[in-house]
């Protein structure tokens, strides 16, 4: 039969739906509209117990990525290992630390937070202090709290606020999802880290009913993905399985240059902006704006 004048011709494969890593059609997230005007934040708690799965790296890089998009960022390293810090090359040592914030209201919240060399982007750093904050705070009156009261201060003055909490689900982690609006959950695509996915929603649940009824699961966001490997696909494929569109679309591959970055003292988007993990953060920074977690 011949094809008629301006007929489009259908051939194998050419026709489907692209599949992102997710198993969900491919998204391409549009650049956001500017904001007209900065404030109050949204408090985004980034929270995994178990250590290793990206937690600081997705902090570092994700306030980079909204920063480039006119979002006024501040991250708060809120793990005694200070590893936030460092990876933006901020000092850690005889400065004003989340650590003074927290044992004392007399200290000025603004006072200890510092620039980066990326603009938008400002840091309140931590360092091997804060290991000691959970015992001075065991015997404090509404000790869930005190982050709370910490950043009252400094909600105006940002869009968003990045929160890099430590590994384990202790009295910081809790204080970190009480002053939370949000939760992102860095996820390495590997079996040991899916297990305790579970363990931190359900501590999420709890401190939602007994401490902040505001708090949501923003996402949770695949990291280290390596397409080569069955295991990263396989376990991709369960956590998009249990927890659907919580899942983000956007997954984080696994590469060399984010330690590399980390020395540098920072962020991806800076160190390699061509690098396709930059672009990923780029694209996390989109989805979640357009899924309302940040304005």
């Amino acid at each position: 039969m011949a094809r008629r004048q301006g007929e489009r011709i259908s051939l194998p494969g050419l026709d489907e739906t692209p599949v992102g890593p997710t198993g969900r059609e491919k998204q391409d997230f549009a650049d956001p509209e500017p904001l007209n005007s900065h404030g109050p934040a949204r408090v985004i708690a980034l929270c995994n117990q178990k250590g290793g799965v990206g937690k600081t790296t997705t902090t570092i890089n994700l306030g980079a990525a909204l920063a480039s998009y006119g979002r006024r960022v501040l991250a708060i390293d809120f793990d005694p290992q200070g590893a936030l810090s460092a990876g933006l090359g901020v000092p850690t040592h005889d400065v004003t630390t989340i650590y003074d914030l927290l044992l004392s209201s007399k200290v000025d919240p603004m006072d200890a937070v510092q620039q980066t060399s990326v603009e938008g982007l400002d840091v309140i750093p931590a360092n091997i202090d804060l290991s000691a904050a959970e015992v001075h705070l065991v015997n404090e009156v509404a000790r869930e709290q005190i982050l709370t009261r910490v950043l009252r201060k400094l909600t105006p003055e940002y869009d968003v606020i990045l929160i890099d909490c430590q590994p384990s689900l202790g009295i910081l982690t809790v204080n970190a999802l009480t002053a939370a609006h949000g939760v992102l959950i860095p996820l390495e695509c590997e079996f040991f880290a899916l297990r305790g996915v579970a363990l931190l929603i359900e501590t999420i649940d709890k401190v939602r009913d007994r401490l902040n009824p505001a708090i949501e699961l923003d996402g949770i966001l695949a990291t280290m993905y390596d397409s080569r490997t069955l295991h990263s696909r396989e376990v991709l494929e369960r956590v998009v399985d249990a927890f659907g569109d919580r899942v983000l679309d956007t997954v984080v591959g696994r590469t060399v240059k984010f330690p590399d970055a980390s020395v540098a003292g920072i962020p991806i988007t800076e160190f390699a902006p061509e690098h396709p993990a930059a672009k990923a953060y780029l694209s996390v920074a989109r989805e979640l704006i357009q899924r309302g977690a940040v304005a």
